[in-house]
């Protein structure tokens, strides 16, 4: 809609200050003669511009253009019968009732209700719940019969003569009881929350029904004075109609947080109601105002009746919501916790139960590949694809994670192919990535008597099934890579099985266990995998290497690092190797990590790597004996070397060699 144009807020402003002159002429200084505000034409003037300026608007406006337009409409309407008032019927003695002004006047009210309908239709949301509509019915029917209590019983007392002229008496009230209970109804059903362009017409329908109010009762009571105090509200009343039509609609957004107005709101109203019932048992009035009481009552009961069966929605929701999985839709953990107190009391006087957990194997590696959203989306299959297989048989559960749960009851059936459909159900595969599963299965009653045991148990059959996986899954990578580092560099071959078997002695000095001491050992296998990337000129170099040769040997833990982690399941090792030139002083490579900074695999391959290349002929170096070696390494301990590895080492060693002990000795004196 974009910001109100400079020359319309100044018309407005005008108008406004106009009114407001008009206003204190009329209520305090009647006999003064002010050009400007005291021409009988002024105020027709002012309603021409609102109304146009209405109607430009809702030519601007497409998105809500006839309702503006009908808007304008009666605005222009009501100004008609005003202008044929004031050139016709002013200088009048006796003014013929009804006249062709009280037409302009009462094609008003309904052009304007037919306008704030579309308007209210436009920018409903389409998600009013059934008790805000309720609330509407109430407050317009309680707001009605306030006003027929009040404002109708003077008009219909007043009014005589013939039945067109009652009729039209009767007509202008009604008008704006309908008009008002209309707008109070659809504030109520919005919730009491409205923007200003419904604030505006809301104010400008109440004074104009207020001026219209007291016209009717001051007619009645025979004490109408033109101009009156109170003429500045038809003409406030139709402005403000107009001016809201330059408010922008609001942005679509969040709905607002339901508070006390909802409640209060429609116990006052009811409370209105009421009071016009009892007083319509006191005193005389009359019965359009206590049909319009009795029905808002009606709509009270109506809220109550929507009010309970929303409250047991939200119960039975919020039940659902506690026992099922948001993700899947399956059932949860506490579904099936209260499941298994159910079925196993059940299950030991009849056919047994078997409760199955799985846990998704390359779930991690398909998450960090494809995102938490494909993830995501693969659960939902997979959970998808449990279920389907478990209908007719059991009940599939998702735990959590990426862990479900199947419990069926197998009856004539042998347990184990089913376990075996149940895990295939819970597999995917496609390009870069397999899914799989590894499960533990429990028969109950017989193994287990409670829900707590049953799950403990299925869970540590779950999980040592899985490290059984993960371990062949590792040695199998770990064989390709050997063989690859094998094929590559023949040499190399012995001297990364000679410092497994070292490291492996130490790892047990060390009382380190699995799976710390397989991934120490895998580190220990694979630790020079990435010389697969170093030029042979380099390796088999008989002299020192240069600057740039040294730069270029140092990137092997790297490659070697980005090599083995592409098989996820030597992830941690791969971590290890890229430490295992690491020096105790911070002065290695790659990432000059010192002392405990330094993971304890990679200083544990760093001790028995650097021994087994002092004792072994290399191109550039002549060999030393064990006895030199394991003096150099304690002479390097603090500084290059851990010295609680080096100490575990020189141990190790002597354990291994008996014939060395004499040497070890001899090498700490």
């Amino acid at each position: 809609m974009g910001t109100l144009p400079a020359w319309v807020r100044w018309a407005y402003r005008g108008l406004a200050g106009w009114i407001v002159l008009a206003a204190l002429h009329n209520a305090f200084a009647r006999d003064l003669d002010f050009a400007p505000v005291t021409n009988r034409f002024a105020h027709d003037v002012v309603l021409l511009v609102a109304g146009g300026l209405c109607a430009y608007r809702a030519v601007r406006h497409r998105g809500e253009r006839l309702a503006w337009a009908l808007i304008a409409a009666g605005i222009l309407a009501w100004t008609a019968g005003e202008i044929y008032y004031t050139g016709v019927l002013w200088t009048v003695t006796t003014v013929p009732f009804p006249s062709p002004a009280d037409a302009g006047y009462l094609l008003m009210p309904p052009l304007v209700l037919a306008g704030l309908v579309l308007l209210l239709r436009a920018r409903s949301r389409g998600d009013r719940p059934a008790t805000a509509w309720a609330d509407g019915c109430l407050a317009a029917l309680a707001a009605g019969s306030l006003s027929a209590a009040v404002v109708f019983d003077a008009a219909a007392g007043s009014a005589s003569g013939d039945p067109l002229g009652v009729g039209t008496s009767l007509a202008y009230p009604l008008a704006d009881l309908v008009l008002g209970s209309f707008l109070i109804g659809a504030l109520a059903g919005a919730g009491w929350r409205f923007d200003r362009t419904w604030l505006l017409a809301g104010l400008g329908v109440l004074t104009f029904g207020i001026a219209d109010s007291l016209y009717v009762v001051q007619t009645a009571n025979d004490t109408f004075v033109s101009p009156s105090w109170f003429d500045a509200g038809w003409w406030a009343g139709l402005v403000c109609l107009s001016r809201a039509a330059w408010e922008p609609a609001p942005a679509a957004g969040e709905p607002h947080p339901e508070d006390m107005r909802l409640i209060v709101m429609p116990l006052l109203f009811a409370v209105v109601s009421l009071l016009v019932l009892v007083a319509a048992a006191v005193v005389s009035v009359n019965a359009l105002a206590v049909v319009f009481a009795a029905a808002a009552l009606v709509a009270v009961m109506v809220r109550l009746i929507l009010t309970f069966r929303e409250n047991l929605a939200m119960l039975a929701a919020s039940r659902d919501e506690a026992l099922t999985d948001a993700l899947t839709g399956l059932a949860n953990r506490r579904a099936l916790s209260r499941r298994l107190d159910e079925a196993i009391p059940e299950a030991s006087d009849g056919a047994p139960l078997v409760l199955v957990l799985f846990d998704l194997d390359g779930f991690k590696a398909y998450n960090d590949a494809f995102g938490h959203p494909a993830g995501d989306a693969l659960l939902v299959r997979l959970g998808a694809n449990l279920a389907r297989y478990l209908a007719g048989r059991g009940t599939a559960f998702r735990m959590g994670g990426d862990e479900f749960c199947a419990l069926f009851a197998p009856g004539d059936q042998v347990a184990e192919p089913i376990v075996r459909g149940a895990a295939q159900a819970l597999s995917e595969h496609g390009e870069g990535f397999h899914i799989g599963c590894s499960y533990g299965s429990i028969v109950l009653p017989r193994e287990a008597s409670a829900a707590s045991e049953a799950l403990r148990i299925a869970d540590q059959r779950m999980y040592a099934q899985k490290r059984v996986g993960r371990v062949s899954a590792s040695r199998q990578s770990k064989d390709v890579l050997l063989r690859a580092l094998a094929e590559r560099n023949p040499g190399l071959d012995s001297h990364v099985h000679d410092v497994a078997q070292l490291v492996g002695a130490v790892a047990d000095e060390l009382a380190l266990q699995d799976p710390e001491r397989e991934q120490v050992c895998h580190a220990a296998e694979l630790h020079d995998v990435g010389k697969v990337a170093i030029p042979d000129a380099i390796l088999d170099k008989p002299g020192p290497l240069d600057d740039e040769e040294w730069a270029f040997m140092r990137r092997h833990t790297l490659i070697g690092e980005r090599i083995i982690a592409a098989a996820p399941a030597l992830h941690d090792v791969a971590r290890l190797v890229r430490s295992s030139h690491e020096r105790w002083d911070g002065a290695g490579y790659p990432d000059g990590l010192a002392g405990d900074e330094i993971p304890l695999g990679s200083r544990i391959v760093a001790v028995a790597d650097a021994f087994d290349a002092m004792i072994v002929r290399r191109p550039y170096s002549r060999p030393r004996s064990t006895r030199e070696a394991l003096a150099e390494l304690r002479r390097c301990a603090g500084t290059q070397f851990d010295p609680v590895a080096v100490e575990a080492f020189v141990t190790a060693w002597a354990g291994h060699d008996p014939a060395a002990r004499t040497g070890l000795a001899s090498a700490s004196a």
